[in-house]
């Protein structure tokens, strides 16, 4: 694990960063066309950090040409696979060697806190890094099962120019989620990050270069939705892959449709159940994953385990137990490495998740309910009915909500009464029930006896209304990023082979 600093340390790196301030576009640093910034502010506090490039639709255009120069001209696409890998492991070094630098930026940048920073965020991104890049040169094609006659290769293609678009949750992990693979297939990228929270993705952009990433394969492009719809109409660009919510989510199936029908990778939202049955074990233990679930990250995660669903008979002394867990979970300046939850993104997200919490205060609060300072908000536990906006809308706030069931059967119900389908998890000392419910869940990713997403191993996303068209993690979102092309070789012999 990771050593943590002072709280004064941190403050003495972030107020020791070079910030970066624009767009990153073939291989180097460069202003909007237009010239137009926009403010970047501390999260926690409101302070302007800087000004980033406000770019629009025609940086777009050069970020996108210089990405398919790249990609056609072979500087990268046309790699051989394992040097290819160099690079992806330099790089990972080189995040590795700046990831304080890193971290202290994130949290500045996200109001996350600098201990899920440090601990999770910079190391498993560096991971996520390392692993596409050790893994480029063991994936192998196929040879069809065809006739003695003919041969057929499977063979994987890069797909060729890549948007990525990235949510304000997860700046730096979601872009390592994406550039990995992607990078990995041989793809040019043109990145996106959310507005709130672009430096992570500059700063890894300058890295990648220092690692020997050729110029124009990995293109930043800063700014707000003008920025992403123009990546989701541009023809030049083969495939979108987005991470955030579902409302955005569905526009970037318009944008493809009413542009060059590219391919689209959809990662959204999410209401997520945890189910905890009767005969679960060591309650204590239940209740520190349902407080991680639900408040990890202020909750402002697509699969943070938001519903509760509990039966009756010991719905009381879980509550008790989770309760005594949350109150450990200290609010306050994210820099604190003694702070577990940190700051709401900005103030526009402060004020829904403050609506939810007006509505909380009229239903059954069973602790929390407040707001200690603007931009904050404690950890909170409401029971609620089931079909109340708490029970049944992704909040992204750190808002568990709490739903009483009598049965296995009325908890599965609940649980799949939702439009996602992105994560669940059951805790139940019945090995049988407990596989039958994963069965029965319809989601993604269903944890057994834990809260979590797997790892890079397993692929993550969803059913319904949370995923659509690919995974991000494993193996298998390699698959998004490539085309794969069948070759067929007849080898009948035509020649005369009569002898005179």
């Amino acid at each position: 694990m990771t050593d943590l600093l002072t709280h004064e340390e941190y403050k003495a790196i972030a107020a020791g960063l070079d910030l970066p301030q624009n767009a990153w576009i073939d291989g180097g640093y460069r202003p909007a066309i237009s010239g137009k910034t926009y403010q970047t502010v501390d999260a926690a506090t409101g302070a302007v950090l800087g000004t980033v490039a406000a770019c629009a639709a025609e940086d777009v255009d050069l970020a996108v040409a210089k990405a398919r120069e790249a990609f056609e001209d072979g500087r990268w696409s046309r790699l051989h696979p394992g040097a290819r890998k160099e690079v992806l492991v330099r790089l990972a070094v080189l995040m590795e060697r700046n990831a304080r630098e890193l971290a202290v930026m994130e949290s500045l940048d996200s109001g996350k806190t600098i201990y899920d920073c440090e601990t999770v965020d910079i190391p498993e991104s560096c991971h996520v890094i390392r692993w596409h890049g050790e893994l480029i040169d063991k994936i192998y094609d196929q040879v069809s099962p065809a006739s003695a006659d003919h041969i057929a290769m499977i063979l994987r293609e890069p797909v060729g120019v890549v948007g990525l678009v990235l949510p304000w949750n997860f700046p730096l992990l979601m872009l390592a989620w994406k550039i990995g693979p992607a990078l990995a297939a041989g793809c040019s990228v043109v990145v996106k990050p959310a507005a709130e929270t672009s430096l992570t993705a500059l700063r890894l952009a300058e890295l990648a270069a220092e690692a020997g990433l050729p110029r124009g394969v990995l293109n930043v492009v800063t700014g707000g939705g003008e920025v992403g719809e123009a990546l989701g109409r541009h023809t030049d660009v083969d495939m979108v892959s987005f991470t955030g919510s579902t409302a955005t989510g569905r526009k970037f199936l318009h944008y493809s449709a009413d542009s060059n029908l590219k391919e689209i990778v959809l990662e959204m939202g999410g209401k997520n159940p945890c189910i905890v049955l009767d005969d679960a074990e060591d309650l204590d233990a239940v209740a520190a994953h349902v407080v991680n679930g639900a408040f990890w990250n202020m909750g402002e995660n697509c699969s943070a385990a938001s519903r509760l669903i509990v039966q009756r008979g010991i719905k009381d002394r879980l509550i008790e137990k989770i309760c005594a867990h949350a109150r450990e979970w200290i609010v306050g300046e994210p820099l604190n490495p003694e702070v577990r939850v940190g700051a709401l993104v900005s103030k526009a997200h402060f004020a829904k998740v403050s609506r939810y919490l007006a509505a909380a205060a009229k239903e059954t609060v069973l602790m929390g309910g407040t707001s200690p300072a603007e931009g904050y908000v404690e950890p909170t536990i409401v029971e609620a009915d089931r079909a109340s906006a708490l029970a049944c809308e992704e909040i992204f706030g750190p808002i568990l909500t709490v739903i009483p069931v009598a049965s296995f059967e009325e908890a599965i119900a609940v649980a799949n009464d939702t439009e996602y389908g992105l994560a669940a998890s059951i805790f139940t000392a019945n090995g049988k029930r407990a596989l039958r419910g994963a069965r029965m869940l319809r989601a993604g990713t269903v944890t057994v006896n834990s809260f979590g997403e797997g790892d890079i191993t397993t692929p993550f996303g969803g059913y319904k209304q949370s995923g659509f068209g690919g995974r991000d993690n494993s193996i298998h979102a390699h698959d998004q990023y490539t085309q794969l092309k069948t070759i067929w070789l007849d080898l009948t012999d035509t020649s005369d082979t009569a002898i005179d």
